[in-house]
C-alpha cells in the first residue's frame, strides 16, 4: 500500500478522535450554552403554541361575528 493511500485514512481517523473528544470535554460554558439554548427553543414552542391558539381564536370569534350579522 502505498503512503499516498493512507492519507485519508489517517485524516479520517483522526477527525473522528477529535470530534468525539470535543463531545466528552464539555466545559461549564458549553453546558451553559446548551441551556440557555435549550430555554431558548421551548420559550419559542411555547411562543408558536400561544400564538397559533390566539389565531384559532380570533378566528372562532370572526366566525360567531359573522353568524350573528348574517
Amino acid at each position: 500500500m502505498k503512503l499516498l493511500s493512507l492519507i485519508p485514512i489517517v485524516a479520517l481517523v483522526l477527525a473522528a478522535n477529535i470530534l468525539t473528544g470535543c463531545e466528552s470535554n464539555e466545559g461549564p460554558a458549553e453546558k451553559a450554552g446548551e441551556k440557555i439554548d435549550n430555554a431558548i427553543e421551548q420559550t419559542g414552542e411555547k411562543i408558536d403554541s400561544a400564538v397559533e391558539e390566539t389565531g384559532e381564536e380570533i378566528e372562532e370569534a370572526g366566525d360567531k361575528l359573522r353568524e350573528k350579522t348574517q
